[in-house]
C-alpha cells in the first residue's frame, strides 16, 4: 500500500519511547553528547541520546570542503572546546549523510577508533568518510599522529570499496583540510 511504514517491534519501541520523531521531515536534530545519527532515507532518521532540533534540509550532503566545514563547526559549537572530540560521517556515492558518529577524548587527546570507524562503514554500506576533530591547543595545524591515523583508516577502508574523502581539523576558528594539504 502506497504510503505505508513496516516497522520492527524495535523501531516501534523507539518510535514510542521518542515520539518527537514524528516532526517534519524539514527537520533534523544536532547531537549534543556523544552519541550518533543515521540518516535512513529522505524521510526516516534514527536518532539516539540527548539533541537538539535545528532546521535543515533532507538529506544532509557533505559535497565539498564548504558544506563539511559548516556541518562539523555546528558539531564542535555544541562541545567544550578545551577536549579534543572526532566526528565521523558515512557517506553513500552521491554525498548524503548515512550516518554521523562522535567519539570524545580529553584535554591531552585521544584514542583513534580505527576499529569502530571501519565496521560502521561496512554496517552502512559508506562509499566515503569526511573525519573531523578539534584541537584543545589552539593549532589548527594536523600533527604527525593526525597524518598517520588518516592514512592507516583510508587503507583499511579501501577493501570496503570506501574512501576517506577529507579529514578536517578544528582550532581557534580555523579549519585545516587534509586533502587541501596532499596527506589524502
Amino acid at each position: 500500500m502506497k504510503g505505508h511504514l513496516a516497522f520492527s517491534p524495535r523501531e516501534k519501541h523507539f518510535r514510542r519511547e521518542n515520539s518527537q520523531n514524528a516532526l517534519a521531515p524539514n527537520w533534523r536534530k544536532i547531537l549534543t553528547e556523544t552519541d550518533s545519527v543515521q540518516i535512513v532515507g529522505p524521510s526516516k532518521v534514527r536518532y539516539s541520546g540527548a539533541m537538539r532540533y535545528q532546521r535543515a534540509e533532507l538529506p544532509l550532503k557533505l559535497d565539498g570542503l564548504a558544506a563539511a566545514r559548516s556541518f562539523f563547526a555546528g558539531c564542535f559549537a555544541e562541545f567544550d572546546p578545551g577536549r579534543e572530540s572526532l566526528w565521523v560521517a558515512h557517506v553513500d556515492d552521491a554525498a548524503r549523510c548515512l550516518h554521523v558518529s562522535c567519539h570524545q577524548g580529553d584535554e591531552s587527546g585521544m584514542r583513534f577508533p580505527l576499529r569502530e570507524i571501519i565496521c560502521e562503514a561496512a554496517s552502512h554500506g559508506s562509499s566515503g568518510i569526511v573525519l573531523a576533530h578539534n584541537h584543545p591547543s589552539g593549532d589548527a595545524t594536523p600533527s604527525d599522529s593526525d597524518c598517520r591515523a588518516t592514512r592507516r583508516l583510508a587503507s583499511a577502508v579501501e577493501a570496503l570499496d570506501c574512501a576517506v574523502l577529507d579529514h578536517l581539523v578544528f582550532a581557534a576558528g580555523e579549519c585545516t583540510s587534509l586533502r587541501r594539504l596532499g596527506y589524502l
